[in-house]
């Protein structure tokens, strides 16, 4: 007989820290290698670093369909495996495997034919970022398999608790891309840090930081798949007479897509305020891309933060426990607020040293100050609404973060950045986004109380009758 599952009985605080603090620890050394990788990038040139940060949209759009399957399979197994519904939980996990297979091949599709006309229509084919970009992006799409296959390896173990062995497989993964990030983008004698010399190294640049980050990728999926082999046994993956189970399917992909959507919209804003910023100078561009990695900082703990919470709702969702998922609800709140507060703080105390990091000119001293400075305004208001983001994909109800997602960046965020850099000045444009997160946060609320009134004050009832 299987003992009790740790998220149906353990007192709410102690679980949510057991089960967040690990995912929260993985993913800030996932924002740490995130930045390391533009650190050194910025060592070659200010080109390379804004053709990295042009890349950002085509990359997190990859993450972000990686990461919302992984919702998907995530949710649907614990809800499973809350019901205890073994069988079910096992076959998710089979076609979740065979779907980072595909969305591997897809990409793999577009670093072959896509990466030359992505960039192309943001800078000129003869320029030195055209070129950096084109070699740093069609390796990252290419081999993206790693990307997939440790995200897939990760929400497996998460989905039973066990979030110490993915942060395991995270760890792995990031420290070897900062080991190789020196080795393969410099050569011998290239200078890195002070008077520092590498006494050997590929010297492949902006390339060399792409192969570093998917060898690191492909580390953490053997990773993972040792362990959930060895140590995850709730969770048995056979692929014996396997088909794969479209209805299954479909409902990962139910849960999945909005969240996959969300990044989307995330990704087409980026691409469309480079556009807007680009119009400026490419320094411009390469703030805004300095921000996203300065900003991951902050906002990847909150979103291990959710993957840790998520699992706690959707088991208890399964167990129909509305006191624990109301309790989970409040708690993890707190953490995130105070996570952006401190983010908040730092960016506006010490956003010098921050830029210094990525060998800042005065130019980009002179717009990122105030980039910084007043995006961060916004951090506390984002906390709030990505926390309750994890309630609706807990419950299956995605489609709310995604409406949540396009208000903010496409219904306000463009128009405001648009209208805004038609004062002149790039400063303003930093302000749409505070704008826009108060938008974000009405929808948000309006939303979680749909939510509340129609499936969490219902629970109680439910279980009674």
């Amino acid at each position: 007989m299987l003992k009790e599952n740790k998220m149906g009985v353990m007192p709410i605080k102690k679980l949510v820290i057991t089960m967040s603090l690990p995912m929260m620890v993985s993913m800030l050394v996932q924002a740490l290698y995130n930045v390391v990788d533009s650190i050194f990038v910025s060592k070659i040139c200010e080109d390379a670093l804004t053709a990295v940060s042009l890349a950002f949209p085509a990359q997190n759009l990859m993450i972000g369909v990686a990461t919302g399957t992984g919702v998907g399979i995530n949710a649907l197994l614990s809800r499973y495996l809350g019901a205890r519904e073994h069988g079910k939980a096992n076959s998710v996990a089979a076609n979740g495997v065979l779907l980072c297979f595909v969305s591997g091949a897809i990409f793999l599709l577009f670093g072959l034919f896509g990466v030359n006309l992505f960039y192309s229509s943001q800078v000129s084919s003869d320029s030195p970022i055209f070129s950096y970009g084109v070699d740093y992006l069609s390796v990252i799409c290419i081999l993206s398999l790693g990307l997939f296959g440790q995200v897939t390896m990760e929400r497996l173990m998460q989905a039973t608790g066990k979030t110490t062995l993915s942060m395991v497989t995270q760890l792995a993964g990031a420290i070897t891309n900062i080991i190789l990030d020196p080795i393969f983008i410099f050569g011998k004698g290239d200078i890195v840090f002070g008077d520092f010399a590498m006494p050997f190294g590929l010297g492949l640049e902006a390339k060399g930081a792409a192969f570093a980050t998917v060898i690191g990728q492909f580390v953490a999926f053997a990773m993972g798949c040792i362990l959930q082999v060895k140590l995850n046994k709730e969770i048995k993956i056979s692929f014996k007479g396997f088909r794969p189970d479209f209805r299954l399917i479909l409902e990962i992909y139910k849960i999945g897509i909005p969240s996959i959507l969300m990044v989307g919209i995330g990704s087409f804003m980026t691409f469309c305020l480079n556009k807007i910023l680009l119009a400026f100078t490419s320094t411009a561009a390469a703030v805004f891309g300095v921000y996203f990695k300065l900003q991951s900082f902050v906002f990847m703990p909150v979103f291990g933060l959710n993957n840790g919470v998520i699992p706690i709702i959707a088991f208890n969702y399964g167990a129909r426990n509305k006191d624990r998922i109301l309790k989970t609800v409040r708690f993890s709140s707190v953490i995130a607020v105070s996570v952006m507060a401190f983010g908040t703080l730092l960016m506006w105390l010490m956003p010098e040293t921050m830029l210094r990091l990525f060998d800042a000119s005065d130019d980009m001293m002179t717009i990122g100050v105030p980039a910084l400075e007043i995006i961060s305004t916004s951090f506390i208001l984002a906390g709030v609404s990505i926390n309750l983001g994890a309630v609706f994909m807990a419950f299956g109800k995605s489609y709310f973060s995604t409406i949540v997602s396009f208000t903010r960046q496409i219904v306000v965020l463009l128009p405001a950045a648009y209208l805004l850099s038609k004062t002149g000045e790039v400063t303003n444009v930093w302000f749409a986004f505070p704008i826009a997160e108060l938008f974000s946060l009405a929808v948000t609320l309006a939303s979680f109380i749909f939510v509340y009134k129609t499936i969490i004050a219902k629970i109680s009832k439910e279980k009674q009758a």
